[in-house]
């Protein structure tokens, strides 16, 4: 899959044993981390270093922010924070708005974080698609907006989700339970950039996914 991804966000864990040194694909490290899904998804803080984001080569650096949780004020200061230090190194900076478990995601949400995420320094923002405005969310922030994939839905679904982000004016998608988990993830990520690359409609995309999908079981049975 890796050539066909623009870039690959991965904790550094991730990076060192499950990653190739050699490959050229563009590496942004997750430095936030917190407790699992039983825990204050919120209650995050800073689990790697930018010196360790340095070593590793990483071309960018990610972390979470959850605007209107009980710890909102903590995960605002380490971005805060860590944009201070990647700009010392002309490093860019994700973050990611967050939501706990009784946060909605509508467009005023997901715009207040959005925007508070580029007033405290975010170079670039990853942030949940919603149906309703979405466009005003987009409008609202000055920096770039990526979606985030969420949890895993049938492909035809994550591709109109792709397909209907850009539209409004996301800059790109960020997709990882949606290709990996979908039951071809390489004609799978195929179809995703051909949404965000060549303009491919939801349609398009998932007919190009399927002819896709065909020709790797041919070869399957072939071999």
């Amino acid at each position: 899959m890796l050539p066909y991804s623009d870039c690959l966000f991965v904790t550094r864990g991730i990076l060192r044993n499950c990653i190739s040194p050699t490959i050229s694909t563009p590496i942004f490290l997750r430095v936030s981390g917190g407790p699992s899904v039983l825990g204050e998804l919120s209650n995050e803080d800073i689990t790697t270093s930018m010196k360790e984001a340095l070593r590793l080569n990483a071309v960018g650096v990610g972390l979470s922010i959850f605007v209107g949780e009980k710890n909102e004020d903590r995960t605002i200061s380490n971005l805060g924070r860590i944009v201070n230090e990647a700009e010392e190194y002309g490093m860019p900076v994700l973050a990611i708005t967050a939501v706990g478990k009784e946060m909605g995601r509508d467009a005023r949400y997901l715009g207040l974080a959005c925007r508070i995420a580029a007033e405290i320094g975010a170079h670039m923002v990853k942030t949940y698609y919603c149906a309703e405005d979405f466009d005003k969310v987009v409008e609202g922030c000055p920096v770039p907006i990526v979606i985030a994939g969420g949890k895993k839905i049938p492909e035809k679904d994550a591709l109109q989700m792709a397909s209907d982000a850009i539209g409004k004016g996301a800059a790109g998608v960020d997709m990882g339970r949606n290709i990996f988990q979908s039951e071809s993830p390489v004609a799978m990520i195929r179809a995703v950039r051909a949404v965000v690359h060549e303009n491919y409609t939801a349609d398009e995309a998932f007919e190009f996914f399927n002819k896709l999908k065909s020709k790797e079981i041919v070869s399957s049975v072939v071999e």
